[in-house]
């Protein structure tokens, strides 16, 4: 149980997102009381009602559970967090329109929360940000007159599959004095016996990396692609090949396009953190980034675009989410805009106004691409029509 001074023993910020309503609901599911706090009216009246705002493997059950064992709450009301013991704060540092990172954010955030913060609460920084962020949170704490303790503990579980990993990923925990530190071991030991204890700007620089090198595998295996695409040979092929019992490449990746939220955003926050050292990682972004003009040129000559229906099927940022957030399928739709008469687009958990059904492009395109490799499309390629080109980069239609 939470202290007799609070209520919940956590308060999650932001907490009808992806990061942080994963984390609330499975906290909760080991009997703390758990309170989301969000700006998001509709999202707080959707969890409120046992309705997820978004897809996530197994968390619908889990909200069920929770909201009927009474230790899960939701609310749009900021003076509910003096009543937490712990604060989690799932606000990063986004990159602005010259690739560097914005302290703005948090601040914003905090700023509606500070006249409910005291100097018992713990706060723990969630999402990925900025090497030195979050002493630079504890600094701006400390200026408004509280002591509160400051913690770092990232999340690095794969969207979509997180109360999974939760349980099966070791949990990195970093803060600047005892309190917290033991707070944040305790909060996170209800979820996993591994944890890593790190200083806090370690931590930061963890997080990135590990976000980093997970965007350059990607941008490695897309140029190794773009390489064979442009001399007429099967890449697909060349990679199983070069795989079959060879234990040294077991772990390269499929190619594909290198989206979402964060692994862009943090290779250009390492970028910028290395004062545009990170050679490596500018390349990489290059390369990923570069790739969707490279598949509507391919596509372009296989059948001329100009006068043709083009269309895009799949569009969220990987496979298997309803989440659009960077999603590069939207990139290649913007260079199609340019060159086709017509562009179609299609997802099947995805909600944006601009979509139509799969059957829909299937009857009215000449040409496609695969943005997004959703399961329910393998087996699709016996389903076009005659004449029907198509790229497909992930080789889902085999």
């Amino acid at each position: 149980m939470a202290s007799a001074q609070f209520h919940y023993q956590l308060g999650v910020i932001g907490g009808c997102g992806h990061v942080g309503l994963p984390l609330a609901l499975l906290v909760a599911s080991k009997g703390k009381s758990t309170l989301i706090y969000d700006i998001n009216s509709q999202a707080v009246g959707s969890v409120r009602a046992g309705r997820m705002p978004f897809e996530e493997d197994g968390a619908a059950a889990l909200l069920e559970r929770d909201l009927a064992a009474g230790t899960l709450s939701c609310t749009d009301d900021p003076s509910e967090l003096a009543r937490c013991q712990i604060l989690i704060l799932i606000v990063g540092t986004p990159v602005d329109e010259h690739l560097n990172p914005s302290f703005d954010a948090i601040p914003r955030a905090l700023e509606k929360c500070l006249p409910f913060l005291s100097d018992e609460q713990i706060i723990i920084l969630r999402s990925t940000v900025y090497p030195g962020t979050s002493a630079k949170v504890r600094d701006w704490l400390r200026e408004r007159g509280l002591e509160t303790s400051v913690a770092f503990c990232p999340e690095r579980v794969a969207q979509g599959h997180s109360l999974r990993e939760f349980s099966e990923l070791p949990q990195i925990v970093s803060a600047f004095d005892e309190r917290g530190l033991e707070a944040a071991k305790e909060l996170f030991g209800c979820l996993t016996t591994d944890l890593v204890e790190m200083q806090p700007m370690e931590a930061e620089l963890a997080k990135l990396i590990t976000n980093a090198w997970r965007y350059i595998q990607f941008a490695t295996v897309n140029q190794f692609y773009m390489i064979a695409e442009k001399n007429g040979l099967d890449f697909d092929r060349i990679l199983e090949g070069s795989k079959h019992n060879y234990p040294r490449l077991a772990s390269i990746p499929a190619p594909g396009f290198a989206a979402g939220p964060c692994l862009f955003k943090d290779t250009m926050q390492l970028a910028a953190f290395s004062q545009n050292q990170f050679f490596i990682g500018h390349s990489a972004m290059l390369v990923n980034e570069g790739l969707p003009a490279f598949v509507v040129e391919q596509l372009e000559k296989k059948t001329p675009l100009a006068g043709k229906t083009v269309g895009v099927i799949g569009m969220g940022f990987k496979a298997e989410t309803d989440d659009p957030r960077s999603s590069l399928s939207y990139k290649v739709k913007k260079i199609l805009n340019m060159k086709a008469r017509r562009v179609l687009t299609t997802d099947p958990f995805v909600k944006d106004s601009t979509l139509v059904p799969l059957e829909q492009v299937l009857l009215e395109a000449d040409a496609l691409i695969i943005g997004t490799p959703h399961k329910q499309y393998r087996g699709l390629k016996g389903k076009l029509r005659p004449g029907v080109v198509f790229m497909d980069i992930w080789n889902i239609l085999g």
